[in-house]
C-alpha cells in the first residue's frame, strides 16, 4: 500500500470562500498535499470549467457539499457530475449521490457553537437515513468555533491550530455505534473558507488561510499504487477513482499534521498469515493480532477501541494487541493528551 495525505472539505469563490481555484491548488502544492478536494456549497463550477487536476505533485478533485433548505443536514458528495437541490429533505439527496454512483460524507455533525448566535450551528439532524456513506468525525472550522469562548477567543485567533485538539466526543461515539452495524467510514476535514475580515474600516485581514489549515487535518489514504503527475485527463480520473474507492472503503486515516507528519503510521491485523487493513472485514475472530506503530514520538499513546470503549493502551512508537472477540477496532494516537491520529475500523466477526 502506498500513504497519502489530502486536505478535504475546501471552499473557494465559487460559494463562500474566498480563494481562486488554483490559488488554492497552488497553496496544497506547496504544503506537501497529495490532493485536495474541494466541495463549495451546492455547485460543481470547478468541474465544469475544467479545474480538476494536477497543480504541481498535488491532485485537485472536486466535489460540492450540500445542505436543505433550513441550511442544515450538509453533506460532502464527491463522485457525481451533478449538483442536487437544496430543497429536497436531506435522506433525498443523499440516496440521489448514492444513485448516482457518488458517495458522501455527513459534514460536522454534532455542531453546537454555544458561544457564537451569530454563527449559527449546522448539525445533521436525520439520522433516519442509512444511504449516507461515511462522517466528517473531525472537522477543524466546527471544533475550533465550538471551543472559542470569550476567555479564549483572541488567543485562539492568533494560534488557530493549538485549540483544535481532538474530535467531538459525540462524534466518535455515533461512528463506533453505526460501525457496529455496517460499515460506515470516518474523513476529516478542514472546512476552509480563509475569509476576510475588515478591522478599523481600512485594515482587511484573512482569517485562517488556505496554507494555516493545510497544516492541521488531514486524511490520509492506503492506495494499491503509486500516483504520478500527469497532464493525461484519463489517468487523472484513474487516480481520482482510486483515491474515493479508499475513502468509500475506509482504507484511511485522520491526522492533526499540527503534531507532525502521520505518515508512516500503521494499523493492521493479522491471523493465519493473512494481513488485514484498515476498512477490511475479518471473518473469524480466533486468534487476531493487531499491529500499530507511528513514526517516532516521545510521548506517543496508542490506544486500541473496542466498540467505542478502549481495549487497551501502550506508551511508546509501537504495540500488538490481541483479541479472539468480535467487534469493530480502531486505533487513536495521543500526543500529550492531544489527538494526533484517528484509525479507520477494522471489523472482526461482524
Amino acid at each position: 500500500m502506498f500513504v497519502y495525505s489530502g486536505s478535504l472539505h475546501i471552499h473557494s469563490k465559487f460559494s463562500d470562500g474566498s480563494g481562486d481555484v488554483k490559488d488554492i491548488a497552488a497553496l496544497a502544492n506547496e504544503a506537501g498535499l497529495d490532493f485536495i478536494i474541494l466541495t463549495d456549497h451546492n455547485t460543481l463550477r470547478a468541474k465544469d470549467e475544467g479545474y480538476e487536476g494536477f497543480y504541481g505533485n498535488t491532485l485537485l478533485i472536486v466535489g460540492c457539499e450540500i445542505n436543505d433548505k433550513e441550511n442544515k443536514n450538509h453533506y460532502l458528495a464527491l463522485g457525481t457530475e451533478k449538483t442536487f437541490s437544496t430543497r429536497l429533505p436531506a435522506a433525498e439527496y443523499v440516496k440521489q449521490v448514492k444513485e448516482a454512483g457518488g458517495i458522501g460524507f455527513l459534514a460536522h455533525p454534532h455542531e453546537k457553537r454555544n458561544s457564537m448566535k451569530e454563527h449559527p450551528p449546522y448539525p445533521w439532524t436525520d439520522w433516519d437515513t442509512t444511504d449516507f456513506t461515511g462522517i466528517e468525525i473531525w472537522n477543524h472550522m466546527s471544533v475550533w468555533m465550538e471551543n472559542l469562548t470569550e476567555q479564549n477567543k483572541y488567543q485562539s485567533f492568533v494560534h488557530p491550530l493549538r485549540s483544535v485538539e481532538k474530535p467531538p466526543q459525540e462524534s466518535l461515539d455515533v461512528w463506533d455505534e453505526l460501525n457496529q452495524t455496517r460499515k460506515v467510514p470516518g474523513i476529516g476535514g478542514i472546512d476552509a473558507h480563509a475569509h476576510r475580515v475588515n478591522l478599523l474600516g481600512f485594515v482587511e485581514v484573512e482569517v485562517f488561510p488556505y496554507k494555516v489549515l493545510y497544516r492541521s487535518i488531514r486524511t490520509y489514504v492506503l492506495l494499491p499504487e503509486k500516483i504520478e503527475p500527469t497532464e493525461d485527463k484519463t489517468r487523472q480520473k484513474y487516480f481520482e477513482k482510486l483515491i474515493l474507492e479508499a475513502l468509500k472503503e475506509g482504507r484511511s486515516f485522520v491526522a492533526n499534521y499540527y503534531h507532525g507528519s502521520a505518515k508512516g503510521f500503521k494499523f493492521f491485523a493479522e491471523q493465519e498469515g493473512i494481513t488485514y487493513n484498515m476498512g477490511d472485514t475479518i471473518p473469524q475472530c480466533n486468534g487476531v493480532n493487531f499491529k500499530v506503530s507511528v513514526p517516532a514520538h516521545h510521548t506517543a499513546e496508542l490506544r486500541l477501541i473496542k466498540n467505542g470503549e478502549v481495549a487497551g493502551t501502550v506508551t511508546g512508537n509501537e504495540a500488538d494487541f490481541f483479541t479472539g472477540e468480535k467487534g469493530v477496532y480502531r486505533v487513536e494516537v495521543m500526543v500529550n493528551g492531544k489527538g494526533w491520529i484517528y484509525s479507520n475500523h477494522i471489523r472482526v466477526g461482524i
